[in-house]
């Protein structure tokens, strides 16, 4: 980075009196991790020398591997929009990626890892890849002791307003604070379940794009607090009723131009969209592990709530795993729709990256799409379309990701081993757990 950015950086921390400064990584569990130092620290942060213990961050590293150090990414600099309690100071960040002190970056960092992907993406003649993420989340109140309560904010449904939507001023104040980050907002709206909303904003390329995801749940998060409410980006938060997605809109670019599109085919998509669809459908069963990491991201994917259990694709219905929507020419896109917002953007970006590059490399021959209701299909015609279902559980989508050495390699061992090493520990807990329901249902009867 040129010396020219620190100085412009240097130079506006000064101007608009930033005090302190948030380093930000994310975890392998896809949670937001920082350490705040004054702004005095500017300079050391800046030139790479900021140390941190990275055995105390889960699926780092062991105690005698501790030594770590965070390198800000200078694109990422950004000073919040809200005054600190003491005056008119601010807090800036800087989105940082993990490194060793040898210099290599941390093989258990998901953001490195994500670019090493991409890299080889590039060795295949691409030059972009852009995501357009649309995450869901739900809004609690808070209780007299500010703490989450489960009581809904409203009962509103899809694109409902005020008084139905309780929620708009917060909306509004989130989208406010979105907008003074840089952000574009699209929509921002009332979703169908009730006290569940949506804001979307245009895509970015994949790195970025996975650091807006980010950006965007510490700003929910914040915004709604000082609402009296709790956001919570957890899929099934409420039984009988849909949870929350975090539908992918992925497209691939080269020297600018978008390979998803030709304007010579009937339908305006290219070969190479076929072949990263074929990709996807291969590997689905073994990516639902990343981009649908926690047990309750399983009560989501169940038939009847809208969320996609099939493994299909369709250019005109919305009930398969992947749809392409209408759009044609540079906003030609693919859009997953099974990935949840607890999946860490970069690990889901990852594995649906090198699964769609593993269909291209090896030419692969989509399917042809399902452009009718699978939620009206029986079995039998479900088996006769080749139409799978995804994993029902975490505990099955683990022995498929253990199974397949294409997502694997997309994760890295080291990333691997820990996620599914976490992952399984999560569900022997549950396993042995007497839940409510368990307890309802039989504390009586037996």
């Amino acid at each position: 980075m040129s010396s020219n950015r620190k100085e412009e950086i240097k130079k506006e921390a000064k101007e608009r009196n930033v005090r302190f400064l948030r380093l930000m990584f994310t975890d392998i569990d896809g949670v937001i991790k920082n350490v705040e130092v004054p702004i005095s620290q500017l300079d050391k942060v800046m030139d790479n020398e900021m140390a941190f213990d990275g055995s105390s961050i889960d699926g780092f590293v062991e105690i005698d591997q501790s030594d770590m150090k965070l390198h800000p990414d200078l694109d990422t600099w950004l000073i919040f929009p809200w005054e600190l309690e003491s005056g008119d100071s601010r807090i800036a960040r800087f989105i940082c990626d993990v490194y060793m002190p040898s210099g290599e970056p941390f093989k258990g960092d998901p953001r490195s890892n994500l670019k090493r992907i991409l890299k080889e993406m590039e060795h295949l003649g691409f030059t972009e890849f852009n995501l357009g993420p649309e995450p869901e989340f739900f809004l609690f109140k808070l209780d007299e002791n500010g703490n989450p309560s489960k009581n809904l904010n409203d009962h509103g449904g899809y694109f409902d307003l005020a008084p139905t939507d309780l929620a708009e001023n917060c909306r509004r104040d989130i989208v406010l604070e979105l907008e003074a980050l840089g952000f574009e907002i699209e929509a921002s709206h009332h979703e169908a379940a009730p006290g569940q909303h949506e804001i979307d904003w245009k895509y970015a390329n994949a790195v970025e794009a996975c650091d807006n995801i980010q950006t965007f749940k510490l700003i929910v998060k914040t915004v709604a607090r000082k609402h009296g409410l709790h956001a919570t980006f957890m899929p099934k938060p409420i039984e009988n009723i849909s949870g929350s997605g975090m539908h992918f809109n992925m497209s691939l670019f080269k020297d600018g131009v978008n390979a998803f599109y030709d304007e010579s085919s009937a339908d305006g998509l290219s070969t190479t969209t076929y072949q990263f669809i074929a990709g996807l459908l291969d590997h689905a069963q073994a990516y639902t592990a990343i981009c649908n990491p926690i047990i309750n991201s399983y009560k989501r994917l169940t038939p009847g709530f809208e969320a996609p259990v099939y493994v299909a694709w369709s250019e005109t219905n919305r009930t398969p795993l992947i749809r392409v929507p209408s759009s044609r020419g540079q906003s030609t896109r693919v859009e997953l729709r099974s990935v949840d917002p607890t999946a860490n953007p970069y690990l889901a970006l990852a594995v649906l990256l090198k699964a769609g590059m593993m269909g291209i490399s090896e030419a692969k021959s989509a399917p042809k799409p399902i452009n009718k209701n699978i939620y009206n299909m029986d079995q039998f015609e479900r088996e006769e379309n080749q139409i799978q279902s995804l994993p029902k559980t975490i505990a099955e989508a683990l022995e498929a990701l253990k199974n397949d050495e294409t997502i694997i390699d997309a994760l890295g061992q080291h990333i691997f081993e820990r996620f599914v090493a976490a992952r399984e520990a999560d569900w022997r807990k549950y396993s042995t757990a007497v839940s409510q329901y368990e307890m309802d249902r039989y504390f009586k009867l037996y």
